[in-house]
């Protein structure tokens, strides 16, 4: 597995080289054929991808504490519709109460996955989020980082961003 300052960089640098800033690293729901314990080898970007299916599939549990589980404990989320740097737990699940109460459901639009290593891999792009409690429709930019640890991935980073001039 690679060293966190290694990640730390390649994310730097994705960042910089894309201008998003997001980022995130997810660990797959049990069950998940990405959980496999003896799944080491390099990711494909088809497994990359699916880890949004994931995510989104915890979302739709409506349970925060279910989607902060697939969070590293030191991972930072920048998120889409609040201020702040939320790099705890608590700070995480707090954003997600909120988020979650108007029943979001996300598709990505367009996405862009890059494999940094066997185990840590960047998903990057625009989704669109629809929220069947208000009806309302939010267009953003995503980013994702993804650490591969004990053989699941985890979210070590995410940025969302609303999309200018939407």
């Amino acid at each position: 597995m690679p060293a966190r300052p290694l990640i730390v960089a390649a994310v730097a640098a994705l960042v910089a080289a894309t201008g998003t800033g997001v980022a995130v690293a997810a660990e797959p729901a049990p069950g998940t054929d990405l959980a496999r314990p003896g799944h080491h080898g390099t990711p494909t970007k088809a497994e990359i991808r699916r880890l949004f299916t994931t995510w989104n599939a915890a979302l739709a549990t409506g349970d925060p504490e279910r989607v902060d589980d697939l969070y590293a404990d030191d991972a930072v989320l920048l998120p889409t519709l609040a201020p702040g740097v939320h790099d705890t737990s608590a700070e995480r699940i707090g954003y997600f109460e909120h988020f979650l109460a108007n029943d979001p459901s996300g598709s990505v639009d367009e996405g862009v996955v890059r494999v940094l290593g066997k185990d840590v891999a960047t998903y990057s792009g625009l989704y669109t989020f629809t929220f069947a409690a208000t009806g309302d429709v939010v267009h953003a930019r995503f980013t994702f980082v993804y650490e591969r640890d004990h053989g699941g991935w985890e979210i070590v980073e995410h940025h969302s961003s609303l999309v200018p001039g939407e």
